[in-house]
């Protein structure tokens, strides 16, 4: 979709808004996504060539100031990413369910990203702060080992900044989850 993704979160609602009409201004990036999060927080994602992202995010970070939580560069996002964001990721069954929940939003990108890049899974959801007090958590399937090094990799890469909140494979989940969770 696009090969670099960019995030800034803010613990202002209307500062969020106005420095994402500025990060959109400044350079040509496609708004993923935007909008209020829990706790009274304001995310604003971007996604397109690295260097119109990289501004815009410096831009958001700008404008931000002090209500900047958070940002987010990730230059070689993996294709699975953007679709996993926005909930339009076609996975049909569930093999091996893989769960990694986070502490935040940024970190929730980074896991899904890495955990993507590391074996043959298939990315269900990354749910970003949305009735979560501010936590996100990413879904994945497939074969149980592919599971168990994706869930892995993309755990160590935010274990050693205290964002992991648990991590979890269930081989052969129960069929009615695919109702809740596909």
């Amino acid at each position: 979709m696009h090969p670099a993704l960019g995030l800034v979160e803010f613990n202002s609602v209307a500062a969020g808004v106005h420095a994402c009409d500025e990060m959109v201004k400044v350079a040509p990036v496609e708004l993923i996504d935007s909008r209020p999060i829990c706790p009274g927080k304001y995310i604003s994602v971007v996604g397109g060539e690295v260097a119109p992202v990289e501004t815009s995010v410096a831009m958001g970070v700008e404008i931000g100031a002090d209500s900047v939580v958070d940002s987010l560069l990730i230059p070689n996002i993996h294709e699975q990413v953007f679709p996993a964001i926005l909930g339009t990721s076609n996975v049909s069954e569930l093999e091996t369910l893989g769960i990694i929940e986070t502490f935040s939003v940024a970190s929730g990108i980074v896991a899904g990203d890495v955990a993507a890049k590391a074996a043959a899974i298939t990315l269900i959801e990354i749910r970003l702060a949305r009735g979560l007090g501010g936590k996100s958590f990413i879904t994945l399937s497939g074969f149980i080992a592919d599971v168990e090094a994706a869930v892995s990799a993309g755990s160590k890469a935010i274990s050693n900044e205290g964002m992991l909140v648990r991590d979890v494979v269930i081989p052969n989940p129960r069929h009615d989850l695919d109702t809740y969770l596909l």
